[in-house]
């Protein structure tokens, strides 16, 4: 790592609505540095990442890039300036190959036309550079997603980006593809790139980063290396108080079955099988997991569930009834509750305020209604509970939750689904960008739910959730289930040696 500043923000403050998202922050990144930023949902990480990369204006500040001051009015610009952003949710079109989302925006024309073979020689070019290769003719929707993230960073550094801006990276990599990406991104800083590596995941941070610094309410409460810090001490400086890291549950006690799926065939959106021949039980007080490479049908496996995905054939009993196909109304009257895993999508009404997101399962019922209107006082009561049991960071019920840090998003759905009276829950992703003080509390409640008798499906991407959390864990390969392991017998090496190759 070299002692020279590529980067420097001196005293960034950034105001929404009257909430000070950023105050008088400082910020200083070194080349050839990984520099991890830690925080809690709602700290101004993604504010501030989004001033550097052009997305947002501060109200005050300056930012300097290699010692000179600049106004970095747009995304554009921050491109001009070697300010490369990879996004958590890729920014790829997924029916173009791997050169074309590269090159889109930046094709070198040759008369009239796009050189694409002068594009194949600048990618080439870069990979033999920075130790990367991809296949640039593949479609990279059917790419697994550690390599669409290679995408995404060839895109950057397309671009000439020196300065990275990783978004959870590893949100959705499997340990393999975690030590991969990590592998890349040490090739990186020897060719002085410089990476803001954005995470909640500390064990990473400690493995990874060279400086790590952490934000408190908009502001940076300090700056480490990782030989001064440990990730205990990292967590209660992030959420001010002791956190639990490493969680020791009694086992579960599984009574009745509650869910059942039987020989289960579901279809993706482009008409091939996702799901196939699935069977499975779930009984009161267990958590099943489900663990899987994203993209192995996982997704429409969830969706069938719930009612939002048509099924091919095969059966869906809920509390003993066998459930109709397409009705998410009666599955929930039925006895489910929902995490989804595409929180905007399929988990909430973005122009709606919290306290209307928060009673979307249950709007028609008392005492949400009186006569034939809504009860706007037993709709904002409830909301006040929820937002202070579940530590939503807002202004109050009625702001709209598009307003929301994606991980505040994620507690109004949980809020909601935690909080009505089910017998069955699946939990898609219920953690996904939620800081370790909010993943702390989600595992508890979730534990307290099978405890108090329901049944848990738990679907996730991170593979020590479905190892600390399940009693059995189920695991899925090309649509299929090709293991069932008990927690006892499961380590994470093996289920993710399972995940890559369908068997052990």
């Amino acid at each position: 790592m070299d002692d020279i500043t590529v980067l420097k923000l001196k005293g960034i403050s950034k105001t929404f609505h009257g909430v000070r998202a950023n105050s008088d922050v400082d910020f200083t990144l070194k080349k050839g540095e990984i520099h991890a930023l830690l925080g809690e949902n709602g700290a101004g990480k993604s504010t501030l990442m989004n001033i550097i990369s052009g997305l947002l204006q501060p109200d005050k500040g300056e930012i300097f890039i290699h010692g000179k001051r600049q106004k970095i009015q747009n995304p554009r610009r921050a491109i001009q300036l070697g300010i490369g952003m990879i996004h958590q949710h890729f920014m790829i079109v997924p029916g173009f190959t791997s050169l074309e989302n590269i090159i889109l925006g930046s094709e070198p024309i040759k008369g009239v036309t796009i050189d694409f073979q002068q594009a194949r020689r600048q990618i080439a070019i870069l990979s033999d550079d920075c130790g990367l290769s991809i296949d640039p003719d593949a479609v990279t929707e059917d790419l697994p997603v550690g390599i669409q993230q290679r995408v995404e960073i060839f895109k950057a550094l397309y671009r000439n980006a020196g300065i990275l801006i990783l978004d959870e990276p590893t949100a959705v990599l499997i340990p393999q593809e975690t030590d991969t990406l990590f592998k890349i991104l040490r090739k990186l800083v020897k060719k002085n790139i410089s990476i803001i590596f954005i995470t909640h995941k500390l064990q990473e941070v400690m493995q990874i980063a060279d400086s790590i610094s952490v934000m408190q309410q908009g502001v940076i409460k300090g700056v480490f290396s990782p030989e001064e810090t440990d990730e205990q001490a990292l967590a209660e400086l992030m959420i001010g108080r002791e956190v639990l890291l490493k969680n020791d549950y009694l086992p579960a006690r599984p009574g009745k079955i509650v869910f059942e799926v039987k020989k289960l065939t579901v279809m993706n959106s482009r008409g091939y099988e996702a799901v196939s021949d699935v069977s499975f039980r779930v009984r009161e007080r267990e958590i099943v997991g489900i663990a899987g490479v994203q993209g192995n049908g996982q997704a429409e496996l969830s969706e069938s569930i719930a009612g939002l995905r048509k099924i091919k054939s095969g059966e869906i009993t809920l509390s003993g009834r066998r459930m109709p196909a397409l009705n998410p109304r009666k599955m929930i009257e039925n006895g489910l509750a929902h995490i989804p895993e595409d929180r905007l999508k399929h988990g909430l009404v973005l122009p709606f305020s919290i306290a209307d997101n928060q009673i979307l399962c249950t709007y028609y019922r008392r005492p949400y209604v009186h006569f034939f209107g809504r009860n706007p006082k037993a709709i904002l009561k409830n909301s006040r509970k929820l937002i202070n049991r579940f530590h939503i960071k807002a202004r109050g019920p009625e702001e709209a939750v598009q307003n929301l840090s994606g991980g505040n998003q994620q507690k109004v759905i949980i809020s909601r689904e935690f909080s009505r009276d089910s017998s069955f829950l699946i939990a898609n992703q219920p953690t996904r960008g939620l800081d370790v003080g909010s993943v702390e509390y989600v595992h508890k409640q979730l534990i307290m739910l099978r405890d108090k008798g329901l049944g848990v499906l738990l679907i996730s991407s991170e593979l020590d959730e479905i190892l600390s959390l399940s009693d059995t864990i189920l695991v899925i390969y090309r649509g299929r289930v090709c293991s069932i392991v008990r927690k006892e017998d499961a380590t994470m090496e093996s289920i993710g040696r399972i995940m890559v190759r369908g068997f052990e």
